[in-house]
């Protein structure tokens, strides 16, 4: 009977191991299925946090495009206007419309003039008209002036509007 015996308690310890290992497992699948969903949540988490960042730097981009654009349209108007102003003037002193003059003054200090015994006054003052190449070289320097003012002006909106 002792065999019965010794069987028997064999039997018992297999069952009371295999349900030990059974429920062990059960609960190591739930814990790493837990550990699964969890990992899944972080990374949709993650992703949707990334998604959202780029999504933000475009919009940013696209804002900065835009103002660069509206900025860049606004300078490239005035400049066209302030050219077609200045060729408008350049034609009118070729025709004969208009005159280019310059006011000066001519000091009585000044060694191209005699000695005289009045002294200078503000009607002294007085204008120069200048020759046909001449005005063409003054309103060529004029054009170059407003293109270099327009850059000017364009970059410096460029960087308190748009770079900041």
């Amino acid at each position: 009977m002792s065999l019965w015996r010794w069987l028997g308690l064999a039997v018992l310890v297999g069952c009371s191991v295999f349900s030990t290992w059974k429920v062990d497992a059960w609960r190591y699948g739930k814990q790493l299925a837990d550990l699964s969903a969890s990992h899944q949540a972080d990374l949709t988490a993650i992703s949707s946090a990334a998604a959202a960042q780029v999504r933000q730097a475009l919009e940013r981009q696209q804002a900065t495009q835009k103002a660069l654009a509206e900025l860049d349209a606004k300078a490239t108007t005035e400049k066209a206007h302030a050219l077609a102003e200045n060729e408008k003037l350049r034609a009118d002193v070729a025709t004969g419309d208009r005159r280019l003059r310059i006011a000066g003054r001519c000091s009585a200090n000044s060694s191209d003039l005699p000695d005289t015994t009045s002294t200078a006054r503000l009607d002294d003052g007085g204008t120069v008209e200048l020759a046909g190449a001449a005005g063409r070289t003054v309103f060529n320097i004029r054009a170059g002036i407003i293109k270099d003012r327009a850059a000017l002006k364009g970059l410096q909106k460029y960087v308190r509007e748009v770079c900041q």
